[in-house]
């Protein structure tokens, strides 16, 4: 038996287990301190009433014969597509239904995506980056290239001559929570139809964008169609991570591969339960969307707390305003690691070290702004009494 070799290249998933186990190791010495959690990217707020009241619904058809549902299409159920595609139009963005495909989840397209593709392409990835781009790479033998985001382009890096045939984008950014606006777009754009590259644009964290003038969709963009696939959740919009439920668009104007995805997932794809389903349809109802607005009003404020705190302290940051990321720099030249430390030991506040997201990382520490409201405020209170200048 033959075992795939790439695998061997795959570095320790060292960052959250280290993580648990200092903070446990702080929890277990120190018993009578309050640790507030920050670092975590799940969300905390329930699903919102017109979900929870569409999926008791559907159970409940499930257990009646004539409205019992077995095998469903895997690309999806029409009722949710065409939901999503109005959810677009909105947007001014046209899609067909073909279009559309359900899935369980960003993180499972974004690795799935490349079955579509060999192993000799070249990728480039932003450094610092959510891990799961790197490792399902290094899975299949691609040859990756970093691009990198630092402070001095905003973590936003923009396209070089290098050649490329597959990029990633995320933006809203995981973990930097820096926003592309339209412009910036539009020249990856240019990038990718000039190189007959292939965006594949992950856009999970849209529903933050409050300002009109920054694209929600990589669709907005003239010419995408032709370079670009985009890969979204409910997950971080409508507190789906353990419901599980996204899409993926793949254009038709890309050619074969709108094809090639349906086939890909009508072969190892059995879809999503027409429970969750139903419940993802009623996100983008009047009446879900209001709700869930409510909640990402809720991250949105603890947000802009913890920004505010930062830059009180004089503290270089980035994110914040249309992302649950807020991305520091460490003060007094602290390392990540050291950085974490600190907050544990003289705050009892636990971030995620931005080393854990890659090289240009390190130095950097992220924020989340998806606690309670009191344990946001509480946290910043003790941050401020350690920085404030």
């Amino acid at each position: 038996m033959n075992l795939n070799k790439n695998y061997e290249n795959l570095e320790q998933s060292y960052l959250f287990s280290t993580i648990a186990k200092k903070v446990n190791e702080f929890i277990s010495n120190n018993p009578d301190k309050k640790v507030i959690r920050l670092g975590i990217g799940d969300v905390t707020k329930p699903l919102c009433k017109a979900v929870t009241e569409a999926m008791h619904k559907a159970v409940d058809e499930m257990s009646i014969q004539e409205t019992f549902r077995g095998y469903g299409p895997e690309q999806g159920y029409d009722f949710l597509r065409l939901a999503i595609q109005d959810y677009y139009r909105k947007n001014n963005v046209e899609l067909d239904l073909d279009e559309i495909f359900i899935s369980d989840g960003a993180k499972s397209d974004l690795g799935n995506i490349l079955d579509l593709f060999g192993d000799d392409n070249i990728v480039l990835i932003p450094d610092p980056v959510y891990p799961a781009y790197v490792d399902t790479n290094i899975m299949d033998g691609n040859k990756i290239v970093y691009i990198n985001a630092n402070e001095e382009n905003g973590f936003l890096p923009m396209s070089s001559e290098e050649k490329a045939d597959i990029i990633y984008i995320c933006s809203p950014n995981n973990p930097t929570g820096a926003v592309y606006n339209k412009e910036q777009l539009k020249e990856w754009v240019n990038y990718a139809n000039k190189n007959n590259a292939l965006i594949l644009f992950d856009s999970a964290y849209e529903s933050f964008i409050s300002d009109n003038e920054l694209p929600r969709t990589i669709f907005e963009i003239e010419g995408a169609k032709t370079c670009a696939i985009e890969i979204c959740s409910l997950s971080k919009t409508a507190g789906f991570t353990g419901t599980r439920c996204g899409y993926t668009v793949v254009p038709k104007e890309l050619g074969k591969l709108n094809k090639m995805w349906l086939r890909r997932q009508t072969t190892k794809y059995n879809g999503v339960p027409y429970i969750v389903q139903r419940g993802a349809e009623a996100v983008f109802s009047e009446a879900g969307m209001k709700e869930i607005k409510e909640n990402l009003d809720y991250y949105k404020e603890n947000a802009k707390i913890i920004a505010k705190t930062v830059e009180s302290c004089g503290i270089w940051y980035v994110g914040g305003k249309h992302s649950p990321y807020i991305w520091l720099k460490c003060p007094n030249n602290m390392t990540s690691w050291e950085f974490f430390d600190y907050l544990l030991n003289n705050a009892q506040i636990v971030g995620t070290p931005g080393a854990g997201f890659g090289k240009n990382g390190e130095g950097y520490f992220r924020l989340t702004s998806f606690g309670s409201r009191e344990n946001t405020i509480e946290a910043m209170e003790r941050f401020r009494k350690l920085f404030e200048k």
